[in-house]
This record gives structure tokens, sequence and C-alpha cells, in this order.
């Protein structure tokens, strides 16, 4: 974590997190404090990761030690919702102000869903954030700790994968205004842009290479950049035992930022490059 970033969890976290193999569900004052911290969570007051003054992800490894802690303080309880009976220790959200929800949704406690989101059914893990008039929409899974932006849409299927462990570990970041196309994995605190716009069945991971068709250039390793149309594709490697294709990200079109394509226009960019939309 970048020194000029101060959590805003309590201290008493790190202490509890030295001496974590001693805790249990009987240590009524760790149990307070990790509550109360992972409230802070829930309520979108603390995140576990923010994007900083200088573009780079900052990790708050304290929010993710109080979402660890909650595994070793809390007891299994069991809740009902309608027929479905669950037994789990970490009951499932109960703030939902301004927040669509369909029938068939799961937002876990300590996941953040800011006014205007919709939940059609899909799973939102412990220590998301998901920002203000974001569609998650059927059978999408927003891995723990993943952090998504505004008015982003998340497309049906797509799978943003979570991480806990270890605590400095980046999550999956999707900023503002990006599109996630249908079936897309993005996992191992990989990143997506700003309006961006990623094809359906994209897979991008912290180590994907993403290149430039137009120069052939390697942009990053696992990083869309903002307002530009990328699919999946291969890059070719030589080895040993012969030449073989690589999975990559391929950008195949830069947008004018604050650019949005509507259905027609996203569709003309990957017919043009040959590919389903």
């Amino acid at each position: 974590m970048k020194d000029s970033y101060s959590s805003p969890l309590p201290a008493a976290i790190d202490e509890l997190w030295e001496r974590r193999a001693e805790l249990s569900p009987g240590d009524a004052e760790a149990r307070r404090v990790v509550v109360g911290a992972v409230d802070e969570l829930d309520a979108g007051k603390a995140r576990v990761a923010v994007v900083g003054g200088d573009g780079e992800v900052i990790v708050d490894e304290r929010a993710k030690r109080a979402i660890l802690l909650g595994f070793r303080v809390l007891g299994m309880a069991r809740s009902q919702v309608g027929d479905f009976q669950h037994h789990d220790r970490i009951p499932l959200k109960s703030r939902f102000e301004g927040v669509r929800v369909v029938p068939g949704a799961i937002a876990r406690w300590g996941s953040h869903l800011a006014p205007g989101v919709v939940l059609m059914p899909s799973f939102t893990n412990i220590g998301a954030y998901v920002g203000e008039n974001t569609l998650v929409d059927t059978w999408v899974t927003v891995g723990s700790c993943a952090q998504v932006g505004k008015n982003v849409h998340l497309s049906g299927g797509v799978g943003l994968g979570g991480v806990l462990e270890p605590p400095n570990a980046v999550p999956v970041v999707i900023e503002d205004d990006a599109l996630i196309g249908s079936r897309s994995m993005i996992v191992e605190g990989a990143r997506v842009g700003r309006g961006a716009v990623v094809g359906a069945g994209t897979i991008l991971s912290a180590s994907m290479p993403v290149i430039d068709v137009e120069t052939g250039e390697e942009l990053s390793r696992g990083r869309i950049p903002d307002w530009c149309v990328a699919v999946s594709g291969t890059r070719m490697k030589e080895f040993p035992g012969g030449t073989y294709g690589l999975p990559a990200v391929l950008v195949l079109k830069r947008l004018e930022p604050g650019q949005r394509h509507d259905k027609a226009a996203l569709n003309d960019v990957l017919r043009e490059h040959g590919v389903n939309a």
C-alpha cells in the first residue's frame, strides 16, 4: 500500500491480524471490531482498492484482512430465504438503498452496491464494490473484492475473478463506463480501462499480453486501455517443439474519450475484423 493512502478502517484490525491464529467466534471484542470494519465495506465507506491520482491501483490491505478475519470470528449460522436454507459464516447483504434486486440475485454482506445498480440473477461476493447505475446481468459473478465503476454493463455470464489472499494482491478492476461482453472472464487482478468495450468471450488475466493490432505493439500485461474495443485473440510464439498460438487480447479500435458505442456501431467494428459479436 502506498504511503499516501490511509485506510479508513481501525488499526485494531492489524493487531488482530497478527494474532489471528488465536481468534475464534468466542472472542466478542475481536468480533465487534471485525463486524464494524466489514459494515464499513458494506456501506461503501471503505473499499478494498481504489485507483489513485497517478492511475495506479491502491490496495487497502487492512480491508482485506478484516474480511479474512471474519472467517475466524464469525460462527456458522443457519439462514433461510423462502424455501432455500443456507449455512455459512457470512450472511447475505441487507442494505439495498436505491438498488434493484431481481429474484435470484445473491449479494453477500460486505459487498457494496451503489444507488442505481441493477442485479439480475447473479452473485456478488464479499468485499466487492459496484458503482452507481451499473447493470450486473444474468449469471454474472462479481468475485470477492472486485471493483466495478459507474455506468458499467456486465453482460450475461461475465465472470470477475475474486481475490482475498495474499492481502496485498490486486483485485480485478473495471473502470467507469466499460462494457464487458457476454461470457467474458476478467481474472487475477486484471484491469479494464474506462469506456472500454470488451467483446464477448474475452479472457483477460494479469499476465496476458494486450496488443494493438494496428501497430503490433504490446501495450501492457493484463490491462485493457481506456476507450477502446478489445477482443480475444492469439499471438504466435516459437517453442522447441514448434510454433503455437498463445492467448492474447487484441485492441481493434481506439475510441474518442467519452464516445459510446451503440449496438450497431460496435457490431460494425467487430465485423470489420471478422469477430462475432
